[in-house]
């Protein structure tokens, strides 16, 4: 039997998080929630075999973005912020993709297949 993917998730909204955390789960993803970025850098450290982080980056301030990027686990940010500039500043944190909230799950699972090779 084939080794979940663990993904890590964290979203400000937590009816989005629990969305999110379902949607993942019926694509037979082993989800670790995090309620905020404390919890989210102590899952990383806690556990070995996350694959992936999706992110809302709302909640994150220059230095835990820094951190996160550091981490070694890659990531898909969700941003609410359409500037370039805020942008830029995210990807150059190490984010594999960036996305605007209001993006459909359905083309979230779909990033998600293709970084993890499914």
């Amino acid at each position: 039997m084939n080794e979940k993917e663990v993904i890590l998730t964290t979203v400000t909204s937590s009816n989005q998080l629990e969305l999110l955390r379902k949607q993942l789960g019926k694509e037979d993803y082993e989800v670790v929630t995090a309620a905020d970025v404390p919890q989210l850098m102590a899952a990383i450290q806690k556990e070995s075999k996350i694959s992936l982080a999706v992110v809302d980056v709302a909640a994150f301030d220059e230095k835990q973005l820094e951190e996160l990027g550091k981490s070694g686990v890659p990531f898909y940010a969700i941003s609410p912020e359409h500037e370039s500039s805020e942008q830029k500043e995210i990807l150059k944190h190490g984010a594999s993709g960036l996305f605007s909230q209001g993006l459909r799950i359905k083309d979230l699972l779909k990033y998600v297949h293709t970084l993890l090779g499914k």
